[in-house]
């Protein structure tokens, strides 16, 4: 055997790639290991690098998920030889030594003039390419006919490792179902959270409303590097982008343009919102009993704001009436008693806030709620959950009317949620409405995009509901294994997992991309990033009406 012939680097398929290596063993459930050839140094290749396979009737495109060091004489472990000698050095590399690169193949890409009449896209993989298929790095065009090229349904994400292509999102198959972005402190949730909105708005397939905790995504929000912060979506998109508070003194102290102020009436508070306050507030599974039995005594409507007005010998007397022990009445009333410290919060609400956020939604407008100072989850969860409760009774209402009338649906919606593990964990999800949208998969066109740091604090049934998972760093063995639970090729997914960088990288695997991808995210907070999203400043806008002027008068 000529082993030139094997080993030799030469350009891939059209001369547009090269040849890394062969194909040596392997199999389907466990990938293949790739002999590096000769001249290819060990040290250019990285985890998340992407490959072609050179079958004899297919082209394999696959994932590189390790990458280990070999010997054809094991005695040359234990008796290394000199290589401060560039000649023996050269003698045994790629013969006594060489690489092996682990290669997990993921997809098939139809070759030929038939497979293009066809107009056949890449395909599943089920079966593995023949000893000795010669590997190849993947070129742009191999990418581009993966992922998919920009276009009003893809959407720019970021580019594969060491590679400049454009690796894209299906946008229509995003919000199809629930999804999430993970990752530990610090690693850039926020950021990517961002550039997914931005897309949405871009692409118009969904509105979404952002439960904006941080006061990060609506008129302005923060960024290392960046003292004066960056652009939130207001201020990229203008009246497309709608900006509610609950902090009208803080907003004006930021110079946020408000569109409307939210106040939350003590009759809009149901049981159910009590219950996810259990934690925050303290309450026991008797407390819980308690609110339940002033429901029934005082009414759906008033059952909160008669509690809180009582005195303590009202209480007593009324913890004789409806049966529960005054010192459970007690706590329960010390801890609802925290509601009153939060401004938003009234007897009545003036305006009903969600009429108005469904007039913006309705209209294509998405809307960012902002927190301004009460960024503790008492606050949040309690009016995350009141508002996507009544939010999602009217899409149920609204989608049943419109039965077989495509038209008169509601427009999709994607409600964004930080703490996601407040509101999805085993305890809550099965009561909640979080947990109940998770599980209808878009049955009423409103999905979840959850973003959380503690993964592993979301219930399992709720994660497999997940459909498109962008996974920055994680560094918890339980947190990596909830995001890749029920994932094909899980263990070599764990290695690529944990060879991410620290900042604007992340793994995206799901509904949205055909196979696992390893990206570099689009750049964010720079003027050139904001004029890629359609951003022009006031000065820019003057000078093209200028030149429009000036050609009309010619």
């Amino acid at each position: 055997m000529n082993a030139d012939r094997f080993f030799a680097i030469d350009d891939g398929p059209g001369g547009t790639s090269r040849q890394l290596g062969i194909v040596v063993s392997g199999s389907l459930t466990e990938g293949l290991e790739v002999r590096l050839a000769s001249g290819v140094s060990v040290e250019d290749m990285a985890v998340g690098r992407y490959v072609t396979i050179e079958g004899k009737r297919q082209c394999f495109f696959g994932m590189v998920t390790d990458i280990r060091l070999e010997t054809t004489d094991k005695q040359m472990v234990g008796n290394p030889p000199d290589v401060s000698d560039s000649f023996v050095a050269d003698v045994i590399e790629g013969t006594s030594t060489f690489a092996l690169l682990h290669v997990l193949p993921m997809l098939t890409i139809p070759r030929g003039a038939a497979a293009q009449l066809r107009n056949e896209g890449p395909q599943p993989v089920k079966t593995i390419p023949a000893h000795y298929s010669r590997v190849h790095e993947a070129s742009e065009e191999d990418v581009s006919a993966v992922f998919g090229a920009e276009d009003s349904s893809h959407y720019f994400i970021g580019t594969p490792l060491d590679m400049e292509t454009k690796v894209c999102l299906n946008l229509e198959r995003f919000v199809e179902r629930s999804s999430g972005i993970f990752g530990k402190s610090g690693t850039g949730k926020t950021f990517l959270t961002r550039i997914l909105l931005i897309g949405m708005v871009q692409k118009s397939k969904a509105v979404s409303l952002v439960f904006d905790m941080h006061n990060e995504y609506g008129w302005k929000g923060s960024w290392e590097g960046h003292g004066d912060g960056v652009k939130g979506l207001k201020q990229l998109f203008g009246q497309k982008v709608a900006v509610f508070t609950l902090d009208e003194e803080s907003s004006r102290r930021r110079q946020v343009q408000t569109d409307h102020v939210v106040e939350i009436g003590y009759d809009q508070i149901e049981p159910e919102d009590i219950e996810m306050l259990k934690e925050p507030l303290m309450l026991s599974p008797r407390a819980m009993d308690a609110v339940h039995a002033l429901v029934k005594h005082f009414g759906e409507r008033h059952w909160l704001e008669e509690f809180l007005k009582l005195e303590a010998k009202d209480r007593d007397e009324l913890a004789e009436e409806i049966d529960p022990a005054s010192g459970t009445l007690r706590a329960l009333s010390m801890s609802l008693s925290r509601l009153k410290r939060l401004p938003f919060l009234t007897a009545h609400a003036r305006q009903d806030c969600l009429k108005a956020i469904l007039e913006y939604l309705d209209r294509g407008t998405n809307v960012v709620l902002e927190f301004g100072r009460y960024q503790d989850l008492t606050a949040y969860v309690l009016v995350a959950n009141v508002l996507t409760r009544r939010l999602h009774e009217h899409y149920v209402e609204r989608k049943e009317k419109a039965m077989g009338d495509k038209a008169q649906e509601p427009r999709p919606l994607v409600i964004a949620i930080e703490e996601a593990h407040k509101f999805l964990n085993p305890e809550v999800s099965r009561q909640t409405i979080f947990g109940t949208i998770a599980r209808e998969m878009r049955k009423y066109n409103v999905t979840l995009l959850v973003i959380d740091q503690r993964p592993s604090g979301i219930d399992d049934e709720i994660m497999s509901q997940i459909g498109t998972r962008i996974t920055c760093l994680l560094d918890d063995e339980r947190d990596v294994d909830s995001v890749l639970m029920g994932v094909s090729g899980k263990n070599e997914l764990k290695s690529v997992l944990a060879k991410l960088e620290t900042k604007q990288q992340a793994l995206i695997f799901g509904h949205a991309v055909p196979m696992p991808v390893v990206v570099r995210t689009r750049d964010y907070g720079t003027a050139e990033s904001y004029r890629e999203f359609g951003f022009r400043e006031a000065a820019e806008i003057h000078t093209l009406v200028n030149e429009d002027l000036k050609l009309w008068d010619r």
